[in-house]
């Protein structure tokens, strides 16, 4: 036990240590409070936290591993880019060399995929939680919106990225599903108010995924750029601002 006592503070005593934790752990307001904002990692969190906010079966890690998953599909994703050409022509070969003749293409394929999945779940729970435990009241509310937005933009990165493998699977389902453009409101020429807009068949919301009437080389491009490049530059924003939202307003209290 001494030896232990005397290691852990030549640990905690050394230059490295310190150059990361400058602060000791004193068990103080004042040196938990410099303790959290001298570190990177902790900075991320709230100065105070509550000592039910950190117990697993409040928040299940939900958003952490929301965000985790997000993550693996960043550098995955990044990865594939490097072997995938959005044209009509080549895009269905591309998956075929990736799955068949690229070495670990077919691993780092699945990687992107279950873990798009698993952040559908993982989003779904989280926004779940949340809610049972009443975590969306005052002062939190504005977070809250952010959240279900961030939920939306979960669910058409898995729709514009359904596409991309330009199979018959691929293209049908997204036939369908884009057919449910064309009865958004407003934005639909086939949904309430598209009269005040001036939305028909050939501007509106369908038209607009699809470049044209129907499902073709434009199409493929434009669903491209949307998973690989707006939709994850908003991603990115709002989870910025929801964590930043999460460290001014703490975490929730217990549930009701």
């Amino acid at each position: 036990m001494k030896k232990w006592e005397e290691l852990k503070k030549d640990i905690t005593e050394s230059q490295v240590w310190r150059a990361i934790f400058r602060h000791g752990y004193e068990d103080t307001p004042r040196n938990r409070v410099l303790m959290v904002t001298a570190n990177v990692w902790l900075h991320l969190h709230p100065a105070k936290v509550r000592r039910h906010g950190v117990r697993m079966r409040f928040t299940w890690c939900m958003g952490g591993l929301t965000f985790l998953m997000f993550l693996v599909t960043v550098v995955t994703g990044i990865y594939l880019m490097f072997y995938y050409r959005p044209v009509a022509e080549y895009a269905y070969a591309d998956m075929k060399y990736l799955e068949f003749d690229m070495p670990f293409g077919m691993l780092m394929r699945n990687m992107h995929r279950w873990s798009a999945h698993a952040m559908v779940v993982f989003v779904w729970l989280h926004m779940f939680r949340v809610f049972l435990t009443g975590s969306y009241k005052p002062p939190r509310e504005f977070n809250w919106v952010v959240g279900v937005l961030l939920l939306v933009l979960t669910l058409l990165l898995s729709f514009t990225g359904y596409l991309l493998p330009w199979d018959q699977l691929s293209i049908w389902a997204v036939t369908v599903g884009s057919n449910m453009a064309r009865a958004t409101p407003l934005l639909g020429h086939e949904g309430p108010f598209a009269e005040l807009v001036g939305a028909n068949p050939i501007y509106d919301a369908r038209a607009f995924l699809f470049g044209g009437g129907e499902i073709g080389p434009h199409t493929l491009l434009r669903f491209y750029i949307l998973h690989c490049i707006f939709i994850p530059l908003v991603t990115s924003l709002l989870l910025a601002i929801h964590f930043w939202r999460i460290r001014r307003d703490s975490f929730s209290g217990p549930p009701l």
